[in-house]
């Protein structure tokens, strides 16, 4: 019995020790591999033996073969690689954006100081058939190049839905891999010991996973894990799995939202902000943010440029035969304003909406580079609706008809339901259509249709050093006389037809450094006046019609003064009067420092939770993964224990041996 017992305790520790040195083994054969956990022998101590002298022990037994997991680090682990994944996408995407935005002669900066400049030589040169051939070619380019900008960016728009539908795929047929691994898990549970290498499957497969979108998890009793996305949504419970999908947004067709299909139902839209972090994430805040309002900069600066020139180059003479007799036509054209409903506001037979909502634009300057959410205000009055800028947040309350930051909204009817929700984009698409539409150097307007004057007979120092045309003259033919009636400033003014009738008259008080009329007081048959010098009582400034347009510049000089002008951004105040704005060209320089301060920004940010990441991610593998210096002590720690075990063996059977010796004997 004593021989048969020791020999028991010999296998037992032999067989303990092959199992240490197989784990060993394994370990070290899986070092390199991607997720795999380290394993360990969980060994206990064989129940003792009772004798009339005591427990005798019956050496050890395998107990079971676990891996060294901890939950909170692989968590961790997960998350921030979800959102380094985020910052990564989003940084990609910037520097993609970041090729609209050029500098020097190929931007749009350039661009749009070349054609100011040009009209500086018409001013200069204003019958020179050339010098018009310049400012045409120079109107074209820049038009060019706002559309180039805008298949531009509905190529990186494409771009940002491709990459969607390739995440959303990679993300379905992860899912489905850990719906399938958990049915094998729950499966082996029964076995009665944990199925290790599935274990470790399911955990790489759920950090595969968040790299495209953030998860929770949540442990059952039958061994397996639900996968949760989107707030809670389930996308994995049990050994079944949901499908994501790429949907349009609910306002603008052309920009994309991600949904789920649960249980075979149709598509349910999931809110952006709710997928938390990961690359769909990092894609969905570029095309809504960045990419959506670098647009708005370009379309700003087309729709206020654009309207900008336009009036200006319809108040001037052409030299189209009979000169004077033919209007002068716009330059350019450009995207018009949209109001774009949500796909589920009430709709009529035909699809169209049952409320339909018009922007029109009535002072480009003062528009923002910003799109708006329009929606009923259902605790306000009636017919009053909530207007939200998204760029800044600022909501106010409006009624149809009202103008908010130089566009008019008329809504309905009838009036919107109080579920209808709009997309206002008055400057999105600005840039994307806008062409130049005169190709005659004879369409262009260099002439002022007024002149101005000083007799010789005034006494004061008095010279016109412009004539600014503001608006359409009530009549091309008529004649103004602005009559000083003090040294002070007061002044008279008349204006007569071609049969010397009176038209209108007014008078004012001139202010040094203000033209006359000064804003907000409007204007004289459509122009105002500045001058240099002192009026004396009596003197007199005379504005007639212009005899000879192919030599009078006054219209080119408006042109070109709009370079220095701000007509972007402007804020129309109280008393009539303009405040802050931007030029054409600081609005671009403005454009290029919102993108590069995004780009700075996400750079920083992408450096930052790639290093949380990396940490993350050590701290997990110090952890769970191998090391083979510890672990090549183990396998001749186990080497020797297997040894001794043999001895063991060695010994038992020698005894076994001088035992049956002499019994024999």
């Amino acid at each position: 019995m004593s021989g048969t017992a020791l020999m028991t305790v010999g296998v037992r520790a032999m067989s303990a020790s092959y199992a240490a040195l197989q784990t060993t083994s394994n370990n070290i054969a899986n070092a390199s591999v991607e997720g795999y956990s380290r394993q360990k022998t969980i060994l206990a101590t064989a129940p003792g033996q009772y004798t009339g002298a005591g427990f005798f022990g019956r050496g050890v037994d395998v107990k079971s073969i676990e891996r060294t997991h901890n939950a909170f680090l692989a968590r961790e682990a997960a998350a921030t690689r979800s959102l380094a994944s985020l910052d990564e996408t989003r940084l990609y995407q910037l520097h993609q954006l970041e090729s609209i935005f050029k500098h020097g002669e190929q931007g749009l900066g350039s661009a749009t100081s070349q054609l100011l400049n040009s009209m500086s030589d018409l001013a200069a040169r204003p019958a020179d058939g050339a010098t018009r051939e310049v400012v045409l070619a120079r109107a074209a380019e820049l038009a060019a190049r706002f559309a180039e900008s805008g298949r531009n960016f509905d190529a990186i728009q494409l771009g940002v839905k491709s990459e969607l539908t390739a995440a959303v795929d990679s993300v379905n047929n992860l899912a489905g891999q850990i719906a399938k691994v958990n049915g094998a898990i729950a499966a082996a549970r029964g076995l009665g010991q944990p199925p290790n290498h599935l274990l470790d499957e399911r955990d790489r497969l759920i950090r595969e996973i968040s790299r495209f979108v953030q998860v929770s998890t949540l442990p059952a009793d039958d061994g397996t894990v639900s996968v949760f996305v989107g707030g809670g949504q389930r996308l994995v419970l049990g050994d079944s799995a949901e499908q994501l999908t790429v949907m349009s947004d609910r306002f603008d067709s052309s920009r994309q939202g991600i949904g789920i299909i649960e249980g075979g139902a149709p598509a349910r839209r999931l809110k952006t902000d709710t997928l938390g972090a990961g690359s769909m994430a990092g894609l969905l805040r570029f095309q809504n943010e960045d990419l959506a309002e670098a647009r708005t900069l370009v379309g700003q600066l087309a729709v206020a440029l654009g309207s900008a020139l336009n009036a200006q180059q319809q108040l001037g003479m052409n030299l189209r035969q009979p000169v004077g007799s033919v209007p002068s036509q716009a330059l350019f054209a450009y995207g018009e304003p949209v109001a774009l409903p949500a796909d589920t506001n009430a709709r009529g037979p035909g699809g169209e909406p049952v409320t339909p909502v018009t922007l029109t634009v009535t002072d480009a300057s003062q528009l923002r580079a910003s799109e708006y959410l329009l929606k009923p205000d259902t605790a306000g009055a009636p017919g009053s609706y909530l207007l939200t800028r998204l760029s800044d947040g600022r909501t106010s309350t409006i009624t149809s008809g009202q103008e908010v930051d130089g566009m008019r909204i008329d809504i309905g009817p009838p009036d919107a339901a109080p579920t209808d929700q709009f997309l206002l984009q008055p400057v999105t698409r600005g840039g994307d259509a806008m062409r130049a539409l005169l190709s005659d150097p004879l369409d262009l307007a260099a002439a002022s249709p007024q002149t101005a004057d000083t007799p010789s007979t005034n006494t004061g120092t008095v010279a016109v050093s412009a004539l600014t045309m503001s608006s359409t003259p009530l009549d091309r033919t008529a004649t103004a006389t602005i009559t000083f009636t003090s040294s002070s400033g007061a002044y008279s003014w008349d204006l007569v037809d071609a049969l010397g009738a009176p038209i209108a008259g007014g008078t004012g008080n001139w202010v040094a450094g203000q033209p006359i009329p000064a804003p907000p007081d409007g204007d004289i048959n459509g122009f105002q006046v500045t001058f240099t010098g002192v009026p004396a009582s009596g003197d007199v400034i005379e504005v007639v019609p212009t005899t000879y347009p192919e030599s009078n510049n006054g219209n080119a000089l408006a042109l070109a003064a709009l370079r220095d002008i701000a007509i972007v951004g402007r804020t129309l105040q109280s008393d009539g009067t303009y405040a802050g704005g931007l030029t054409s060209a600081e609005s671009w320089v403005a454009a290029l420092a919102d993108v590069g301060v995004r780009i700075e920004g996400a750079e920083a940010s992408a450096a930052i939770s790639d290093t949380l990441a990396t940490q993350a991610e050590m701290a997990r593998a110090n952890s769970s993964g191998v090391n083979l210096d510890e672990e090549a002590a183990r396998l001749m720690q186990f080497q020797q224990s297997y040894q001794a075990a043999a001895k063991v063996l060695q010994v038992a059977q020698s005894v076994f041996d001088t035992l049956l010796n002499t019994v024999s004997g």
